[in-house]
């Protein structure tokens, strides 16, 4: 039996095909948006990216077919803009908004309805098939699905010894079970931005990705002349992160130990990973501070060797480091 989904569904998931086959029966039009009654959306869509790219989530659901459109909009708009650190940003802050809403539906909707979620979502998308217990409290999927996706995260909660495991199933609850999804859904609205070809867009809609562009630039100017004096390995995450993309924990305290070491403030630090898609300052700021050693255990972290980094898979040595055996001596013995 086909799952029908309303207005409400759509608008909370608007990357679902079922969101762009509802406004073309709608009979929308990108030529609308040139209408002056149409200034809302603009405003609406410029203001998701911004959310966005700030780390935020963009929680706006009080007009259903409003939302669906503004959605669309903003795809077209990023996609303008042309920033790839920015469209990383803000393809997270969408996974994570609909991550906020799939949880909260996990844990209120009936069993018919979370399969249904299931089928949509997590199996149409992502091929990811599954179950809900019996008494409708926990979720399982396979051991083999789980491990695929959970071989990322770094927290020790997610290794496998810490989970419940039976007859080849992970048990999770309803944040666990979505948070297994995010990172695919952040993939997708950003392959989905790549693929789009741009039409003859609206003024409006040039007119406000150009406002937007001009405000976001000043948050990435600095990669261009920031990087050209640090180590390989330090200078690869700097490049790393100027793309727009996350890096592992490992590469993330060597970055930030290396930056303490060399006398870079907490601010100036915690900065510099503004750019990471999953970046929230908060947090960001205590890892800093507990690195620094002002806060948690009061202790000092220092620069991991050569030695690590390379078992790591963070050592990007070229001949300039010859003879040394940590990052903080690139660039004394020249000198």
């Amino acid at each position: 039996m086909p799952i029908r989904l309303g207005t409400g569904d759509l608008a909370r998931y608007p990357f679902l095909n079922e969101a762009g086959e509802y406004l073309r029966q709608s009979g929308f039009g990108w030529e609308e948006l040139d209408r002056p009654d149409m200034k809302d959306i603009i405003e609406r869509a410029a203001d998701r990216i911004r959310t966005g790219v700030d780390g935020r989530v963009y929680d706006k659901l009080d007009r259903y077919e409003t939302e669906i459109i503004t959605f669309l909009v903003t795809l077209i708009m990023v996609k303008s803009i042309g920033m790839e650190p920015a469209l990383k940003k803000y393809a997270l802050a969408e996974a994570r908004r609909a991550e906020k809403f799939l949880t909260e539906d996990l844990k209120k909707q009936n069993e018919a309805q979370k399969r249904a979620l299931f089928e949509k979502i997590f199996y149409d998308l992502f091929g990811l098939a599954i179950d809900v217990t019996e008494d409708g409290r926990l979720f399982k999927v396979k051991a083999t699905d789980y491990l695929m996706r959970s071989s990322h995260f770094h927290e020790q909660e997610w290794k496998m010894i810490n989970r419940l495991v039976s007859k080849g199933h992970v048990y999770l609850d309803a944040d666990e079970t979505v948070r297994l999804v995010r990172s695919e859904l952040a993939v997708l609205i950003t392959s989905r931005v790549h693929a789009m070809s741009l039409p003859a867009l609206p003024t409006a809609i040039k007119d406000k990705a150009e406002e937007l562009r001009t405000a976001l630039a000043p948050r990435y100017e600095y990669r261009a002349h920031a990087v050209t004096e640090y180590p390989p390995c330090i200078k690869h995450a700097l490049e790393v992160m100027g793309r727009g993309e996350n890096l592992p924990h490992s590469a993330r305290l060597m970055l930030a130990t290396y930056m303490l070491a060399i006398g870079k403030s907490n601010d100036e630090i915690v900065e510099m990973f503004k750019s990471a898609p999953d970046y929230n300052e908060r947090i960001t700021r205590y890892q800093v501070e507990h690195l620094a050693g002002t806060k948690g255990s009061r202790t000092k972290y220092s620069v991991p060797s050569c030695d690590k980094l390379r078992t790591e898979n963070l050592c990007f040595a070229t001949s300039d480091c010859a003879g040394i055996i940590n990052p903080i001596q690139f660039g004394r013995r020249r000198k």
